[in-house]
This record gives structure tokens, sequence and C-alpha cells, in this order.
């Protein structure tokens, strides 16, 4: 029931899921919330309910329920699954083609450009995927944009972004035809998005603020909850399940089916630019969803442990690097 109610509230967190910076004001270099106010009563109550819902995942997955919940998503995606790379070329391909006909976008709606030269590197990246030998070449695209976009926006902003380093290197790999030292494309991909959403959800625990203005236009979907109670819920909630991206194959599965659905109900809320902002995300998590292969056991007493680490070191290397380069107070 616990489990349930979280993932009810995972798919119903529009607001949390549409993009902020895409939608209303933001300043990353202000003071975030301090730690203290951080670590409410509420948001260890709602790390105890992530911790029972993933340990619940975990448990079920190794029972013949999970064998069951298993063979019925490998039915309903094995279409995907064979065709995996061919979805990441047509939605790579698709995403550049919006950027480059929108025009002064870097990778993302904030990160705007008034160079001439961007958009036709991001209709030859778009190119490229007609052909695997050219897909290093469009890898070697994508990093040079991110690299533009840190230039511009500084290596701080661009942690919202590794999934598209993630999405370089699966493209990278997929042209050359293997990974390397056993690492599939889609793993470093899942890694990518993984890293994203959870450094993403950090920033609502820092500046729920932000996000304070889309809640008061679209009232309905804070559920009639209090507005911080709501964003710190959010964030767990996006936490859990971008950390359960890294877990067992069944956990992860699950994990990218909720994360899909909240990122696709958004786009009704919120129109094209969500579309085209989160398309290479969704592709990836539809692609994780998919994705029937084995992975090593990990007994379920041990997620509470990793997961309570990852947060300790994503809250940490958050607040701690903004200090460092805007020399904002920590506690």
């Amino acid at each position: 029931a616990v489990f349930l109610s979280a993932a009810f509230l995972a798919t119903s967190s529009l607001a949390a899921a549409a993009h902020v910076k895409w939608f209303a004001a933001y300043d990353v270099a202000g003071n975030p919330r301090s730690l203290l106010e951080v670590c409410s009563a509420p948001f260890f109550q709602l790390l105890a309910v992530a911790l029972v819902g993933l340990w619940i995942g975990s448990r079920t997955e190794r029972t013949a329920f999970g064998c069951v919940v298993t063979a019925a998503i490998d039915r309903l995606s094995g279409a995907l699954q064979a065709r995996t790379e061919d979805m990441f070329r047509a939605g790579t391909a698709a995403f550049f083609v919006a950027l480059w006909a929108t025009g002064g976008i870097i990778l993302t709606p904030e990160l705007t450009t008034t160079s001439a030269v961007i958009p036709w590197l991001q209709a030859a990246i778009a190119v490229a995927m007609f052909w695997r030998t050219t897909l290093p070449l469009a890898a070697i695209g994508i990093v040079v944009l991110f690299g533009v976009g840190v230039a511009a926006y500084g290596s701080f902003h661009m942690m919202d972004y590794p999934i598209f380093l993630g999405v370089a290197a699966y493209l990278a790999l997929a042209g050359i035809g293997r990974g390397r030292r056993g690492i599939r494309p889609l793993d470093v991909a899942r890694w990518g998005t993984a890293i994203t959403l959870m450094w993403a959800s950090v920033e609502k625990f820092a500046y729920p603020q932000w996000t304070y203005p889309l809640l008061q236009q679209h009232g309905e979907l804070a559920l009639g909850l209090d507005k911080t109670f709501y964003m710190t819920a959010a964030g767990m909630i996006e936490f859990a399940l971008a950390f359960a991206l890294l877990w067992t194959p069944l956990v992860r599965r699950i994990a990218a089916i909720l994360l899909a659905a909240m990122f696709v109900s958004a786009v009704f809320e919120f129109g094209k630019i969500d579309a085209v902002g989160h398309l290479m995300i969704v592709m990836i998590l539809l692609a994780v969803a998919a994705d029937n292969t084995a992975a090593a056991a990990r007994h379920p007493i041990l997620i509470p442990a990793y997961f309570c680490a990852a947060l300790v070191v994503f809250v940490a290397g958050y607040y701690v690097a903004h200090a460092m380069l805007f020399g904002t107070m920590i506690i």
C-alpha cells in the first residue's frame, strides 16, 4: 500500500515532472534552503517510505510473482527491445531536428544562443543518425554542444544534463558495434539518466520556491498538499525512482515505466516545450523498460544502505559544489 501510494504521487507530480527552468524564473547562484531546512521531519518520513517501497520492489523481484511481472513486461515490450537502437536513432534525429527548426537553443529550452553555427551542427547530428558509421561523429557533436553549454552557463548548471553525455556515449559505442570492457551502450545511457534525475531531485529540495509559481498556475497539480511538503515528496520520489534505475532488472524496469508515465503525462499539461525537452529522457526510459538483459543478483537488504549512501552523496555534492562555486552557506 505504501509503494502504491508513492507510485500514485509520482505519476501525479506533473509540476515536478516539468523542468522548472523551462517555465519559471530561477537563480542558480542564489542561496538554496539550508540543509537544516531540507532535513525536516517530513523529509525523513518520506525517506522511510522510499526505503520501504524500494525494499518491497527488490524483494518482490525474487518471488514467483516477480517472475510473472517480468514475463508480462517482456511480452509487451518485446518488439521495442528488438529495435532499441532504431528508437535511439529516430528519437535523437527528431530531437535535433526540433532544435534546428526552433533555433536559438543549445540543448534544452533555457540554454539559449545567438550562434548561427549551432543550428547547423544540430541538423548534422540529425542527419548522422541515418548511418551507423556516422554515429560516433554525432556523439562528438553532442559533446561539443554540451561543452558550449558549459562555457555559456557554467559546469554547475550543466550538471542538470549529463543525460546528453550518456546519449553521446550510447551513439559512439553503437557506432563502433560494441561496448568497452563489457559495458553496454544502454547501460551508459541509463546511468546518465539516473544521475540527471537524482541531481534534479536535489534541486527540488534546495529550491522548491522555483516551482511555486507553477503550482499557483496549475493549482490542481498539488493534490491539495502543502506546497513545501509536495516539493519534498516530489523530490524524494524522483530520487528513489532514479536510484532504482541503477538497481536490478525488474526494479529498474518498473521505475522506468513510472518515470516515463510521469514525463509523458506532464506533456499534456505543459505542452510542446516539455515534449521536446524530455524527448531524450523518455526515449531512454522506454529502452530501459524494454531491456530484458539479466544482471547480477543483489540482496534486497542492501538497497536501503545503497540508497541512503547515494542520497547523502548527491545532497552533499550539490551543496558543497554550490558553496565552492558561489560562496553560499551549506548549513
